[in-house]
């Protein structure tokens, strides 16, 4: 909740309280959110190699709480913030970015140890209960964003930054400890060392035996774990004395993993319009519901939500029942299938988004119309569940699928793919901008909505996404 109420409107908070340009604060946004996903990859890094997960929870929310606590400081006082009309200062920005960039390094650890810590707990053998957990993980996930885009957002916009902050603080602090009073009930997982230098290790091993035949090695040495077929080059370094067959099926298991990582990240992509360019569209649109009722833009995530976590129960239903009449390969609630389902509604959420502000643009150009801000629900509703199918999809698969000593990380796999869709995000406005600016006119380069092209930009995005579910199937099929 915590995390999510400040990236959901901090486009706002920056155009608005640190008078940042639209195109500027949109990306400053999605530099941000990708920043945090990013970090989950150094945050499962050291609760497998370094520290146990519970502790690795612990120190990196308090890391969180600091950077809140720093963005809280300078909302609280006006000498900290640049003048109306007035870019902040170098000592301004400086405070902002310190306090971003904690935050997001605390959200990076916390996101890479929580679920990993949760499935520790759990028997890894029965997959029902795994895929059980991952699903009310998620929906403890869109509780909290149902309360950030509800509530917290209403507090940003009636009562202030600064009061949102404080809420935040107190929350994630009582949050924190929730969580510790589990230490005496918890099971915990042993760091196991280095798991990246273990796999640099095989690199440099299989480069320096590359010249040496690998037929054979496989029964010789010992090498019988699933992935073995795969990636048989590896196979080279058992010549070396000090790599082991396990070590050398836990690189395999790790390389497999990354294409079905790489397809993921343009729906990611697509997520990261709902905290940029879709809360600006909102801004220009007739936010009245009632008389005296406006919805905030970012509160147009609730309907969605709430009908995602109301669909949970039902899905568990399913998938219990399902599971039950299909083997693994045939059911559809089987981790793959779900992130393709996922990458589908993607692509039609782009399409929808596309055809939704062709029309709200005719609507106040042609006829001077404010089209109605619900009208974005629809691209909303499709990316909700598009996000609760992919990426619940591939937090139980990377962590299913991953060696033991690699389960943090291999499950920041799932967050490290929103953050590339978030980078990917602004390059591709950039490299728009500069496209389209080449032939004429740039697509996203006014301050003015409304004298932009965002439905293209939009429809470039369907196309994306589009040929990328194909990628996708191409890898997914040879897992």
């Amino acid at each position: 909740m915590v995390f999510l109420s400040n990236a959901s409107n901090f486009v706002s908070y920056f155009k608005s309280s640190m008078h940042y340009p639209i195109a500027e604060a949109a990306n400053m946004v999605t530099n941000f959110m990708g920043t945090s996903f990013l970090l989950t990859i150094f945050g499962g890094f050291i609760s497998d190699s370094f520290i146990p997960r519970y502790w690795t929870f612990i120190l990196f929310g308090t890391i969180e709480l600091l950077g809140l606590a720093m963005l809280t400081f300078q909302a609280q006082y006006t000498r900290f913030q640049p003048a109306l009309g007035r870019r902040p200062s170098i000592s301004e920005a400086a405070m902002l970015y310190s306090g971003l960039y904690a935050m997001a390094t605390g959200v990076g650890g916390v996101k890479a140890a929580l679920p990993a810590h949760g499935a520790d707990q759990l028997d890894h053998n029965n997959k029902r209960l795994m895929n059980t957990f991952f699903n009310w993980f998620f929906f403890s996930v869109a509780m909290g964003g149902i309360l950030a885009s509800s509530i917290m957002v209403w507090v940003e916009d009636n009562k202030g930054w600064k009061s949102s902050f404080k809420i935040g603080i107190v929350i994630f602090s009582i949050a924190l400890c929730i969580f510790s009073v589990g230490l005496p009930f918890y099971r915990h997982r042993r760091p196991r060392g280095s798991s990246l230098s273990r796999i640099f290790k095989v690199a440099i091993a299989t480069a320096r035996n590359w010249k040496t035949p690998s037929q054979g090695m496989i029964t010789e040495n010992g090498f019988h774990g699933r992935s073995h077929n795969k990636f048989r080059f590896l196979n080279r370094a058992i010549m070396d004395n000090n790599i082991s067959p396990n070590q050398i099926e836990e690189t395999k298991t790790f390389l497999g993993l990354l294409p079905i990582f790489g397809s993921t990240i343009m729906m990611n992509c697509c997520l990261a319009q709902l905290q940029t360019f879709s809360v600006q569209q909102g801004i220009l649109m007739d936010k009245k519901l009632f008389h005296n009722f406006e919805i905030p833009t970012p509160s147009l995530v609730v309907p969605p939500l709430i009908i995602m976590v109301s669909s949970i129960p039902l899905y568990e239903h399913l998938a219990g029942n399902l599971s039950k009449k299909f083997s693994k390969k045939r059911n559809p609630f089987e981790p793959l299938r779900r992130i393709g389902f996922g990458l589908v509604l993607a692509s039609l959420a782009m399409a929808v988004a596309a055809i939704i502000e062709a029309k709200r643009r005719a609507a106040i150009v042609n006829d001077h119309i404010t089209l109605k801000v619900y009208w974005l629900g629809f691209q909303f509703l499709f990316l909700a569940f598009s996000d609760f199918l992919t990426l619940g999809g591939m937090l139980e698969f990377f962590y299913s699928e991953a060696p033991d000593s690699m389960r943090s990380m291999c499950t920041a796999l799932a967050w490290c793919s929103t953050s590339m869709g978030y980078f990917l995000s602004s390059a591709l406005v950039s490299l728009t901008n500069s496209v389209t600016k080449s032939l004429g006119k740039e697509w996203l380069g006014g301050i003015d909505l409304n004298n932009n092209r965002l439905d293209l930009f939009y429809t470039f995005f369907c196309v994306l996404n589009s040929l990328n579910f194909f990628n996708y199937v191409y890898w997914a099929k040879r897992f």
